[in-house]
């Protein structure tokens, strides 16, 4: 089976990119890249980006199973996509309703 190109790949290299330079991962990084490792589970493809999450939680010193656990508890914490002024990383689908009537 042939490689495939994601459609947000370059996108998503940008911000795969900023999280390997971090030191220390806030809590917005660890959402991030889980969000990311969801994403790219089972894409034939964008190994590159795959290696390089793992790199970086070999580097935060965090397993998968410790990412998970961590995300699931800031995301009880209350923490919601736009509470804050940053860009997350997510598909881009805004449910908000903007009509003005």
């Amino acid at each position: 089976m042939e490689d495939q190109n994601h459609p947000l790949y370059l996108v998503d290299r940008d911000h795969v990119n900023r999280l390997l330079a971090k030191e220390t991962p806030g809590e917005k990084d660890l959402i991030d890249i889980a969000r990311l490792l969801i994403r790219y589970e089972g894409f034939p493809g964008a190994n590159d980006i795959k290696m390089d999450m793992l790199k970086t939680l070999k580097f935060w010193g965090i397993s998968k199973e410790e990412l998970n656990s961590r995300t699931k508890k800031i995301w009880r914490a209350g923490f919601r996509p736009g509470n804050d002024s940053e860009e997350i990383v997510g598909s881009g689908f805004d449910t908000s309703d903007n009509n003005e009537s």
